[in-house]
């Protein structure tokens, strides 16, 4: 049904119904997950009709569905703009700001929802999360000093955690993981087990000294004979601070564990390396290239990698372009080709994408996005 947000203009009856049609079948795209179908429909009413806040504000939320948070915000913004009263519009917008990290307007976004929806419990839950996070920031900048931040990891003394005589659970052997703890760790989490904490932290510190003793870019021989699978990157934006908010990560974390436990996840996440150069001939990582030309593989080496690594995505255009998820940039055939020339490479293999073959090749070949989690939607 039409809404007081949708404004005809000058449009006709019969092009503000064929935009109708075109939402409708958008919204059974979007209910299928086929989010880049719904966005091409919704895109198509809107160029029938582009004075409808509701056509904006749910392609928002199919951009929001495939990351494009840039493009999410956009279309959100515009919403409002066309209706101040679209309340949706603000939920869009909030999650927008939330997943680019600029937590404050966010927050108030989700005050206007909650303002206007009082009784709406996941916008009030949502306001909540957002505000814990903006008073979180704001407490951190407060007592900040210019000394180096201090290591979660120093600060954990595995000494002083007592196993209690009536876990159950499985247990490190002499203190190291082996094949058989993975197994038996395995076969606890389908029976929804919780590993001791004590186990847990010495687990994680044991696995920030291994990625600390990594490369920023990590060299992989394979021999001739040998066959190597790529299916997927190894540090992406999935494993930042603020994903791990949005998402639910920080939250079960805290649940099962503690804060501490959250905040030593992400301080080792922060050594994962970047990417990997698979015989000289296929670098791998997660996003894509850069926003100049004459980066060598030697410049990635020396990269201090406590920092979110690049959100770049690939397109078909020369060039390029900004983002379309408000963060990093669009890198056309040209860049690559250059990129691949300059390191002597045979091509790059990325991810960062949802791709419903499960992989994608582009320009000319020499970039492959690799998407190995068919059911990530």
């Amino acid at each position: 049904m039409s809404t007081n947000s949708e404004i005809t203009g000058k449009n006709s009856p019969e092009e503000a119904e064929l935009a109708e049609k075109f939402k409708t079948e958008a919204n059974e795209c979007f209910k299928k997950q086929d989010f880049n179908k719904a966005i091409e429909l919704y895109s198509k009413a809107i160029d029938i009709n582009p004075n409808v806040a509701v056509y904006y504000g749910n392609r928002s939320i199919a951009y929001l569905k495939t990351e494009c948070f840039g493009y999410a915000l956009t279309d959100a913004s515009k919403a409002i703009e066309l209706d101040k009263t679209y309340v949706k519009g603000y939920y869009r917008r909030a999650a927008a700001h939330m997943s680019l990290g600029k937590f404050k307007l966010a927050l108030r976004d989700y005050e206007t929802v909650t303002t206007a929806r009082p009784n709406d419990k996941d916008a009030k839950a949502k306001y909540m999360e957002c505000n814990k996070i903006v008073k979180k920031i704001a407490f951190e900048k407060a007592i900040a000093v210019d000394d180096c931040k201090k290591s979660i990891a120093d600060s954990i003394n595995l000494e002083n955690m007592v196993i209690e005589d009536e876990y159950l659970g499985p247990k490190l052997e002499d203190g190291k993981v082996t094949e058989q703890f993975m197994k038996d760790l395995m076969e606890s989490y389908k029976k929804q087990g919780k590993l001791h904490r004590k186990y847990a932290y010495k687990v994680l510190l044991d696995v920030k000294q291994l990625f600390m003793s990594q490369p920023s870019l990590v060299d992989i021989k394979i021999e001739d004979k040998n066959k190597f699978t790529v299916c997927g990157d190894i540090h992406g934006n999935h494993e930042s601070q603020t994903m791990n908010q949005m998402y639910g990560f920080e939250g079960e974390v805290k649940s099962k564990y503690t804060a501490q436990m959250s905040e030593l996840f992400t301080e080792v996440y922060n050594w994962l390396p970047l990417a990997h150069c698979l015989n000289s001939r296929v670098l791998v990582m997660h996003g894509g290239l850069f926003s100049r030309d004459d980066v060598t593989l030697d410049e990635i080496r020396k990269i201090d990698r406590n920092r979110q690594p690049p959100e770049d995505d690939p397109q078909e255009q020369q060039g390029r372009a900004p983002s379309k998820r408000g963060v990093g940039v669009q890198f056309g055939p040209d860049v690559t080709e250059k990129f691949v020339e300059l390191n002597k490479l045979d091509y790059i293999i990325r991810s960062h994408e949802v791709k419903n073959e499960g992989y994608e090749k582009a320009h000319n070949g020499h970039c492959i996005t690799v998407f190995s989690a068919p059911n990530y939607w």
